[in-house]
């Protein structure tokens, strides 16, 4: 009974979400990945693995890239939560998601979130990455569809966009 009172204890999430500064009412045991989806409705961070282990759930929280599988919703209280959803501007794809796009980065498309993610975390901060700093950054997202050969080139591609 204790157990079933803790679970269902809910407070008030405040946190700047795509740019947004939204609050919601989250259980203290929620996961960051189904507020997203079940709370929110953004079905672009997917679940893979329940883990922390395939990337497939990406977000950046304060620009850095983190698996939304195993961290909880409140832990990001006032904090800067972005979704996959976020990186598109007025209609307009971001330069990752065209360089995907153009370069044939994406297969079946389940991991490509989780990729974008990341490599956006990493362009932030190394704007100009070499193939070693992308396969780093990546290294916590797995395809099961391709050789990682398209998703380095597509992530060099979005790279010399920005320059």
């Amino acid at each position: 009974m204790a157990q079933e009172q803790a679970d269902s204890r809910k407070r008030i999430l405040r946190l700047k979400l795509n740019g947004r500064w939204r609050e919601d009412a989250v259980a203290d045991n929620f996961l960051l990945v189904d507020y997203l989806r079940d709370v929110v409705r953004l079905s672009g961070t997917k679940t893979g693995c329940d883990g922390g282990e395939c990337g497939a759930c990406t977000v950046l929280v304060d620009d850095r890239a983190i698996p939304s599988c195993i961290v909880l919703a409140v832990r990001c209280e006032g904090r800067s939560v972005e979704t996959i959803e976020g990186l598109a501007s007025q209609g307009r794809l971001h330069r990752l998601q065209r360089a995907f796009h153009d370069k044939l980065g994406t297969q079946c498309g389940f991991c490509t979130p989780g990729m974008i993610m990341a490599a956006e975390a990493l362009l932030r901060r190394n704007p100009q990455p070499s193939d070693n700093d992308i396969r780093t950054a990546l290294s916590g997202n797995l395809c099961r569809c391709t050789g990682y050969v398209k998703i380095i080139e597509s992530v060099q591609a979005a790279a010399g966009m920005a320059s």
